[in-house]
């Protein structure tokens, strides 16, 4: 089974953590909407099959096309970014490398956060999109099924999601190392979304008692304060629960800053000091907010897990991963392999079924009705044995598939139906 031939249609392209800072990140970040137009900007340049990863480490682009350059355009021309970054903090990775690589980004091991539990939730959402823009074709459905099979799998046969396996997880914990204790701490929570929700949960996990959240939709804020015992506060309020907080934790959807050096001008700076953390890109807290002398700022760049105690466990367990995905590839390839030999075995298919009909044609005219429908089905069932005999000796010699291929189309002179 030649690998090189089978995907050469794939490739991947983008902008992650390991390549590039927070500050380049964002301006390659995209929103809902810019994925929608990406999408259909791909779709009319006659890309079949494009899955737009958007999260916070990572802006990444998965393709059934071997057009590397007209990815990266597209990707620049809905970005904020201009294609001469893209080339000097990207990357662009083809066929093997590129499916492999999206296998280990689904699982979590290119994850700043190793084995991160909210990446899978992101890419089954991105494939989502994807199908309802209409560019999830039959492959990409097909290698979704086996991302997701080998995600459950890395769960059910490892331990790569124990511990702190999400930035959520890592970001509280690591304010609970800097402040020593929550409990007792003022706790501002700026994000009500997905990350806000998932952040409230391990705040509330680790002790912290004092926690109120703000959130541009008030209702999605009560909505989390019927969850946990939080308290809600009016977005009009942020100033006053800034200077009340001694941790602030922003995770909101916005393109932009939400906070500015502005919004701390209530705050005493003789007082105690402020750790404010920023889990959002595009950035929410503005880079001149670290600058004041009583704040400690930290972003999605200086998180990290390797402290937890989990961490080794979680790292050990990546050749076990690496193993799955392995299998699940394979396995992948063989499906593909088979999709390749389909248009031959449908061709086959049409020529035995003709000469079946041109010469039952021919007599015809020398059979009645009930022997008219038994020849026809007599000579049916022997076409169908022929062709599942075909399907069977394609299927047994899978690492010659091209060339029994070949064979099959010369021998029955089928080439030019295909």
């Amino acid at each position: 089974m030649d690998k090189s031939i089978l995907l050469e249609k794939f490739t991947i392209i983008g902008i992650n953590h390991q390549l590039a800072d927070v500050a380049v990140r964002e301006k390659f970040s995209l929103s809902y909407e810019e994925q929608r137009e990406l999408l259909r900007d791909a779709e009319g340049h006659g890309i079949n099959g494009l899955i737009i990863i958007s999260t916070c480490n990572r802006t990444e682009l998965f393709a059934t096309t071997s057009d590397a350059e007209l990815l990266s355009i597209l990707f620049a021309r809905h970005a904020r970014g201009d294609i001469k970054e893209f080339h000097e903090y990207g990357f662009i990775k083809h066929g093997e490398h590129a499916v492999k690589h999206f296998y280990r980004v689904a699982v979590g091991l290119e994850a700043q956060i190793l084995g991160d539990l909210q990446i899978i939730k992101q890419v089954k959402e991105s494939y989502k999109l994807a199908s309802d823009s209409g560019l999830a074709d039959s492959t990409i459905h097909r290698l979704m099924q086996s991302v997701s099979r080998t995600h459950k799998r890395t769960r059910n046969e490892t331990s790569l999601g124990a511990g702190a396996a999400s930035t959520a997880y890592a970001a509280v914990q690591m304010a609970k190392r800097h402040m020593k204790q929550l409990s007792g701490k003022k706790v501002l929570l700026v994000g009500a979304g997905k990350i806000g929700k998932v952040t409230c949960k391990n705040l509330i996990a680790m002790g912290a008692s004092d926690v109120t959240v703000i959130n541009r939709n008030m209702t999605r804020a009560e909505r989390l304060g019927m969850r946990f015992p939080i308290e809600v506060a009016p977005i009009k309020n942020i100033d006053i629960e800034i200077a009340r907080a001694d941790l602030i934790i922003v995770a909101t959807g916005a393109p932009h800053a939400v906070i500015n050096t502005g919004h701390l001008d209530l705050c005493d700076p003789e007082g105690n000091p402020k750790m404010m953390i920023d889990l959002s890109v595009p950035r929410n807290i503005s880079d001149e907010v670290g600058n004041l002398p009583f704040v400690h700022l930290v972003n999605m760049d200086m998180l990290s897990d390797t402290l937890d105690e989990t961490f080794r466990d979680r790292q050990a367990n990546v050749p076990k991963v690496e193993a799955i995905i392995s299998e699940e590839f394979e396995a992948f390839c063989i499906w593909l392999s088979e999709l390749r030999v389909v248009p031959t075995i449908k061709a086959l298919n049409t020529k035995f079924d003709t000469i079946r009909r041109q010469e039952i044609s021919r007599f015809k005219h020398k059979l009645e009705g009930e022997t008219l429908n038994e020849v026809e089905h007599l000579t049916q069932r022997i076409v169908n044995k022929i062709i599942a005999h075909s399907i069977e000796h394609l299927k047994e010699n899978q690492g010659k598939t091209e060339e029994v291929t070949r064979i099959i189309q010369d021998m029955y002179k089928i080439g030019n139906e295909l």
